[in-house]
């Protein structure tokens, strides 16, 4: 039942005993087949490399940088990035040979609130659509939720990036509408498309992350067997 104010008008429930969560920190979160740990000017000729496997710089074409011609023009855009505390940048590791493959991070970060938001998704052709991406995102919604204790995890997107989008309806994120002429980027226009998931879904999507992740779910070449939606 809708609870009501002395005047009649609807409230919202009662948080019960919320306090201010604390800010994430530069820490390693560690998976199974990729570890996130914090962004270094050690990473940048490696993940340089890894983003020169796309030739086209079509990855790019959505994000407020890029593509860099060089590793020293690309070096000097990560150095910055270092010390940042919001956005606060990680690194995505892959296991298998341990070099990075990808940056992503948390920004908007607000403890009085609990709310957090995973951007700056600058995924190589290393990691795009496989296993890696989505444990990394599994890794940082774990900890915004159970590590940190947020009560909602957002994603936005150019309304239209269309892979963008449809990741994160895999992910499990809802759609809640989208800012028309939000930002500017790269001197265009961006309406921004807004995602979140909120702490009463996660121990859904946490299982199925979990059953997805695990390695009986892909084939010898790798291939998933079953697809993460299947298991929501």
């Amino acid at each position: 039942m809708q609870e009501l104010d002395d005047h009649g008008d609807p409230i919202g429930p009662v948080v019960a005993g919320w306090e201010p969560r604390r800010r994430p920190s530069h820490t390693v979160l560690d998976g199974r087949v990729v570890r996130l740990e914090p962004l270094s000017v050690a990473h940048a000729p490696d993940l340089f490399a890894a983003y020169s496997a796309d030739r086209a710089g079509r990855m790019w074409t959505y994000l407020a940088v890029g593509p860099f011609a060089n590793e020293a023009e690309f070096g000097a855009w990560v150095g910055p990035l270092v010390s940042s505390e919001d956005p606060l940048f990680f690194a995505v590791v892959d296991k298998a040979n341990g070099k990075p493959v990808g940056i992503v991070s948390y920004l908007r970060i607000d403890p009085v609130n609990g709310s957090i938001e995973v951007g700056w998704v600058t995924w190589s052709p290393l990691m795009q659509r496989s296993a890696l991406s989505t444990e990394a995102h599994y890794l940082l919604m774990k900890h915004a939720f159970e590590g940190l204790g947020y009560r909602r995890y957002e994603w936005k997107c150019n309304a239209l990036n269309m892979p963008s989008m449809k990741a994160a309806e895999r992910l499990g994120f809802t759609y809640e509408g989208t800012f028309r002429q939000a930002v500017i980027v790269k001197g265009r226009n961006r309406d921004t498309a807004w995602f979140s998931v909120i702490d009463k879904e996660w121990p859904t999507l946490r299982d199925a992350f979990d059953a997805w992740l695990k390695p009986d779910n892909f084939d010898a070449e790798g291939r998933q067997r079953r697809r993460l939606e299947d298991f929501r």
